[in-house]
């Protein structure tokens, strides 16, 4: 369970359109750290999540935790927080990448395709992405497989061994345009986790701020505080209220791969 949570912290930047965000919350939020309050401007999660064109490839990525705090200590503590300790300064790579999503292609009467004029957007490989992610945090022989669902990109399955899972239902987003090499996202999902003694539930809160560098070791780097807050089914809940129980805060550092050529046939 201790690891399964250290995977739940960063998963979310791997899911994946958003609405914007009122003007300078999401830069406020990063720097109020640790002074953190619940997003408001965030909106109803549909379709999916579009990233900046210099985004678009294959990317090495290491995740370091760089700080943790417990707001509501020691009243209420989250599962894992303390060992969550052990992996400050520590960084955890895998490999993530980003493709092209042509636009869906619209229906009209009597079934007959009409052109969509829209452009392609660039998302994320969810489920190449969270496998790798997985299997980073928990081992590869841990981790069986990710399903997304096929109707709804916000909504995925990590199946685990001992028929364990881990379901993740990203509700809320927004984004941030702040300069053409930097952007922020936030989201925020609910996750359970299945296969314990008892399901385990919460709603955690992500903000993300990218930011594309001159140089290419690394091309990409991140900053990113994971809040995690109590389900109403928790028993101390209404003790907690609208305040995170636990903030996570992570270096996310991009570097490109480059891809063998194909072979030749």
């Amino acid at each position: 369970m201790r690891a399964i949570c250290s995977f739940c912290l960063i998963v979310l930047f791997l899911l994946g359109w958003s609405g914007n965000a009122a003007a300078g919350e999401l830069s406020e939020h990063l720097a109020n750290f640790p002074q953190w309050e619940k997003l408001t401007s965030v909106q109803s999660a549909s379709g999916d999540l579009a990233y900046q064109e210099w985004m678009a490839g294959t990317w090495k990525v290491t995740s370091t935790l760089v700080d943790l705090v417990a707001p509501l200590a020691p009243d209420v503590m989250t599962p894992g927080f303390e060992s969550n300790r052990q992996q400050l300064n520590k960084p955890v790579s895998f490999i993530v990448r980003f493709i092209k999503q042509p636009p869906p292609v619209k229906v009209g009467l009597k079934f007959i395709p009409q052109i969509n004029n829209k452009s392609p957007i660039l998302v994320a490989d969810r489920a190449f992405n969270s496998l790798n992610l997985a299997k980073a945090y928990l081992g590869d022989q841990a981790v069986l497989s990710v399903k997304v669902d096929p109707d709804s990109p916000n909504r995925q399955i990590t199946f685990l061994r001992g028929e364990r899972q881990l379901v993740s239902i990203v509700t809320a987003r927004a984004t941030e345009t702040i300069s053409n090499n930097q952007f922020i996202t936030a989201e925020v999902f609910q996750q359970l986790f299945k296969g314990g003694t008892l399901p385990y539930f919460n709603s955690v809160e992500s903000t993300t701020a990218y930011h594309k560098l001159p140089t290419n070791n690394p091309k990409i780097d991140a900053d990113q505080v994971t809040a995690v807050y109590l389900s109403p089914q928790d028993p101390d809940y209404f003790q907690a209220g609208s305040r995170p129980v636990a903030l996570y805060r992570y270096r996310l550092e991009f570097f490109p791969v480059e891809l063998p050529p194909p072979a030749e046939q």
